[in-house]
């Protein structure tokens, strides 16, 4: 089977990109020319340069590809220019759809986010079957999240064979940039740190999220224009840091900040940091407005016709831990 694979330089499309190449795909790997090509170092496959902004010079190598699988996405939650999330997101995976169906590639696999479902303020645990629409969405990274898979529905609908991911957070090893979540460990490593909101996530594992990548891929796994919460654990902020203080010995916070005070924070972060020195703010107005919503979900649906297995989160955040020291983003323990 030939793939053609977006965003396999990230933390979750490296995963999978070594799990489908551990079933002995054959693998065309979109790169671009700044990218960091760490998580590549070793896995066999193609390297495909090129852009999402301008996704029909990709189409020589999605012709002759059993599946695309695009993982890729601008993930961040703070942008200086909102428009090229919005054009790579959402423009990017409705120009990649058009080639796919254009070159009758048999499977297309769009990994969304959980960011999309309609999560509330009291910690209420969210499925596929949610309500919830684009006003619900806070944020330029959530809006054009939500934008590209309703982009991806609607080609399902019309025929195409369209399967929609949400992984929840992901963690483990390799996370490269890192990841929002990455930071949140990286800097319980640094001891910066002092703090918490009453705000909660699910962690899954990475390695689970890449195992329901490849499975999907088979024609007869999961419904065209569904879409598949892949999650693990639904924990409150302070839980997740009370595991990292288990595994490695350093303290939790035990003071806990009201979100106005965050907020604040947040504000005159993002307004020195960001809109005047022109660096990514530690803390953004959006991120606290974020954590509002405790973001649990289940995984029941994925569960029941993908396979996928929840798993404890233990492992994979040691993994992080380990991974994450390794690499000198903080001090060995």
């Amino acid at each position: 089977m030939m793939v053609f694979l977006t965003g396999a330089t990230g933390f979750v499309g490296g995963h999978v990109a070594r799990e489908l190449a551990s079933r002995g795909a054959s693998l065309r790997l979109l790169t671009r020319p700044t990218s960091n090509l760490a998580n590549l170092e070793g896995l066999p496959g193609e390297t495909v340069i090129g852009d999402l902004l301008q996704p029909d010079a990709l189409r020589n190598a999605i012709r002759g590809c059993d599946a695309v699988m695009h993982v890729a996405a601008d993930y961040r939650l703070w942008v200086r220019d909102p428009d090229t999330m919005y054009r790579s997101n959402v423009e990017g995976t409705r120009a990649l759809l058009r080639i796919a169906r254009e070159e009758n590639v048999p499977r297309f696999v769009y990994t969304s986010s959980v960011a999309t479902m309609g999560f509330k303020t009291d910690g209420t645990i969210v499925d596929e079957n949610t309500p919830v629409t684009l006003d619900d969405m806070v944020g330029h990274y959530k809006r054009s999240k939500f934008l590209a898979e309703q982009v991806a529905i609607e080609a399902a609908r019309a025929g195409q064979s369209v399967i929609i991911l949400n992984p929840t957070t992901p963690i483990g090893s390799g996370d490269l940039k890192p990841t929002p979540t990455g930071r949140i460990i990286v800097d319980f490593l640094n001891k910066k740190f002092p703090a918490y909101m009453d705000t909660g996530l699910n962690l899954v594992d990475v390695i689970e999220v890449a195992r329901t990548h490849a499975d999907v891929l088979h024609p007869s796994t999961g419904r065209p224009g569904e879409r598949y919460i892949l999650g693990g654990e639904n924990l409150t902020l302070k839980q997740i840091l009370d595991k990292m203080s288990a595994i490695t010995g350093l303290p939790s916070p035990s003071m806990k900040v009201p979100h106005s005070v965050a907020m604040i924070f947040a504000f005159f972060d993002e307004t020195i940091v960001g809109k005047i020195l022109g660096k990514e703010p530690r803390a953004t107005v959006e991120a606290v407005h974020m954590g509002k919503k405790k973001m649990f979900a289940s995984s029941a649906k994925a569960e029941r016709e993908l396979g996928f297995r929840v798993v404890p989160v233990y492992q994979a955040l040691r993994n992080a831990i380990d991974w994450f020291r390794a690499n000198n983003y903080a001090p060995a323990s």
